[in-house]
């Protein structure tokens, strides 16, 4: 295999945009297309490990096929200045052989060291007005339709469940969610030091 780097996935969007809101989890997804015949490994970074969750991290993306990432911004207790965000994601992307799995992805594998072809693409985090929340509940202050149910949709795939009715429980239950993935997430932030 050669070391020259090339586009290995196709990466949408191409910034992370977020919703902003006060004391809110806010998440977005990143859309992974590999359009190549080969497997490509892929790795997730960011410039601020504590403030965001992603999910997975990394994995492989067979040849011809997408693979969606969930980022998630921990809720926020201050606005930053003028809205803006310094905050930068790095995914790196490595031709692999078909026999790795995503337990075997470690950062050794992304340098043109190894001889791998491989590929880095920076994102810029964008914060956003928060759109007007659409409820369950006419004239609720409950979270909106929105922000719910892409999550959900999300951990139905890994888990199926029953979607509950109203939207507080909902809330409840990815609150805990979010919470558990987090708490084992902490490997991630030793990641982002290689």
């Amino acid at each position: 295999m050669s070391s020259e780097s090339r586009e290995l996935l196709g990466i949408d969007p191409n910034e992370l945009r977020f919703a902003f809101e006060l004391k809110k989890q806010i998440s977005c997804s990143l859309h992974l297309t590999n359009r190549t015949d080969q497997y490509i490994a892929f790795k997730v970074k960011t410039t601020s490990p504590k403030k965001y969750c992603v999910r997975p991290n990394n994995g492989i993306v067979a040849p011809r096929s997408t693979f969606d990432v969930l980022v998630t911004m921990q809720a926020q207790r201050e606005a930053p200045p003028d809205m803006q965000c310094r905050d930068k994601f790095l995914v790196q992307s490595a031709v692999v052989s078909q026999d790795i799995s995503p337990k075997d992805i470690n950062g050794d594998m992304f340098t043109k060291e190894s001889g791998n072809v491989v590929d880095e693409v920076k994102l810029q985090v964008v914060y956003a007005p928060p759109s007007k929340p659409t409820s369950v509940n006419e004239g609720s202050d409950q979270e909106s339709l929105g922000s719910w149910s892409y999550q959900e949709t999300t951990r139905e795939l890994a888990e199926p469940e029953t979607i509950p009715s109203d939207v507080s429980s909902l809330s409840t239950k990815i609150q805990q969610a979010m919470s558990e993935s987090y708490s084992t997430d902490r490997s991630f932030e030793s990641h982002m030091k290689d």
